[in-house]
């Protein structure tokens, strides 16, 4: 008796569910799906100039002058934009111009100063204009233990960079990312699954995870990256 009921409730459920597909599927062929047209060039051209701009520290502003040409080319000459830094509200003010095409090119090197004003190396910060999916993401030692002060707080960023930076660049060679640590801040640039791989392996070091663990776990990572690529 008792099959027979969930043999009829079970039909019951797939009649049911076959209805409501039916509907859904003459629903979806009643409504008129949007077009969208192309945009026309010349509304890109004669679009409104967009700027952006991206405060310098005081420390880095001597780096920013003896790397000016590495930053000034790629965005002027490549990104057809517009770049000037502003003494007075140590600023780098970017906006596009007339000759102008890619719609994300404001963007784009928008983060690449942001990420060279951090701390990150030109040559790394570069690769920001050259693929889509890099990114910096930045947080607080304090946020992953709150209870870190004085000397406990410098053993937590000394665990993370290691003697030498050791253990810093196992993390950056296996997740295939960039670290930069800045007293209490940590900035690291990826993409999206090598920057969490890395917060992992950070967060494990500032909460007490003996290395020797966290360079096993750095060694899966790597193994499956290398898989991928």
């Amino acid at each position: 008796m008792n099959q027979f009921v969930e043999e009829s409730i079970s039909s019951e459920e797939e009649e049911n569910l076959q209805e409501e597909i039916q509907f859904e599927n003459e629903s979806s062929g009643n409504e008129e799906i949007e077009e969208f047209t192309e945009i026309n060039k010349q509304k890109l051209e004669n679009k409104k100039i967009q700027y952006l701009k991206v405060n310098v520290p005081i420390h880095r502003i001597k780096s920013l002058k003896e790397n000016w040409d590495k930053i000034y080319t790629p965005i002027v000459e490549q990104n057809l934009l517009q770049i000037r830094y502003n003494t007075s509200k140590r600023d780098v003010e970017i906006r596009t111009s007339n000759y102008t095409k890619d719609i994300n090119a404001l963007q784009r090197s928008a983060d690449f100063v942001h990420a060279f004003c951090l701390g990150f190396e030109i040559e790394d910060a570069i690769a920001i204009l050259r693929l889509d999916n890099l990114f910096v993401d930045s947080f607080n030692i304090l946020e992953v233990k709150f209870s870190l002060k004085g000397d406990n707080l410098s053993r937590a960023i000394g665990r993370i960079v290691g003697q030498g930076g050791k253990t810093k660049y196992a993390i950056e060679n296996a997740t295939k990312t960039r670290i930069v640590m800045a007293g209490k801040m940590v900035h690291i640039l990826g993409t999206f699954n090598s920057v969490k791989y890395a917060r992992d392996a950070v967060c494990d070091l500032v909460l007490g995870t003996p290395p020797g663990k966290v360079y096993n776990k750095l060694r899966v990572i790597s193994s499956r990256l290398s898989e991928r690529f």
